[in-house]
C-alpha cells in the first residue's frame, strides 16, 4: 500500500451503477457494461410501471360507480 492510494479511483462493486460518475476512468468494456446494466434497470422499472397500472386499472374497474 502506498501513502497515496486512498487518492486512486476505485471501481464501484460489480453491478453498481453510480449516477455522475466520473465516465472517463472508465474502459470501453466497463462502458458497455454500464450501458446493457442500465438497460437492464429501464427495463425492470418499466415492467414495474405496467404492474402498477395495471392494477390500478383493475381497481379501477372494480371501484368505478
Amino acid at each position: 500500500m502506498g501513502l497515496f492510494d486512498e487518492d486512486v479511483p476505485r471501481k464501484p462493486a460489480s453491478g453498481t451503477i453510480t449516477v455522475g460518475e466520473e465516465l472517463s476512468t472508465l474502459s470501453e468494456t466497463d462502458l458497455a457494461e454500464r450501458i446493457e446494466a442500465l438497460a437492464d434497470e429501464i427495463n425492470r422499472t418499466q415492467r414495474e410501471i405496467e404492474q402498477r397500472e395495471n392494477i390500478r386499472d383493475a381497481a379501477n374497474s372494480i371501484f368505478q360507480k
